[in-house]
């Protein structure tokens, strides 16, 4: 499989809203998955050198306050649930306690409903997604201190 199909699987998960694939062709395989710790597949180290360089500590662009602790990320596009209803209270609001299992939100994606764990311990230090409104993969949703 080489990188322009590999692309296109990654544009057809994206038109489709696709958190999974697992295509088997001619003995080679591959998995791609959105927002979970599996594997990353990368291109070929030629493709990789065509990737713009972090940016050093000394190029920071002073408007952008760094970020502080941990930010609990968006593994999925959908909408972003404070509360498992609107007569619930919310799961989480800042100085809230977490830990690996504690459920601090829900994403609805195709009308599913996606439970969202804070993966690591911690203190919600600032809530960074509006009730109700859409979110994007990868979006911070959540900064822990």
């Amino acid at each position: 499989m080489d990188l322009k199909e590999i692309k296109e699987l990654i544009e057809l998960m994206t038109l489709n809203d696709l958190a999974e694939i697992e295509i088997e062709q001619e003995g080679s395989r591959i998995k791609l998955k959105k927002g979970s710790d599996a594997p990353v597949y990368y291109p070929a180290p030629s493709a990789q050198a065509a990737l713009p360089a972090a940016p050093t500590a000394g190029a920071a662009a002073p408007s952008e306050p760094e970020p502080c602790g941990h930010e609990i990320l968006s593994p999925m596009v959908g909408t972003f649930y404070s509360a498992a209803s609107p007569e619930s209270a919310a799961y989480v609001e800042e100085g809230t306690e977490v830990s690996e299992e504690s459920v601090v939100c829900i994403i609805e994606a195709m009308k599913v409903m996606n439970e969202i764990k804070a993966e690591t311990k911690g203190v919600i230090a600032e809530i960074l997604a509006e009730n109700g409104k859409p979110v994007q993969y990868g979006q911070p949703l959540f900064r822990l201190k």
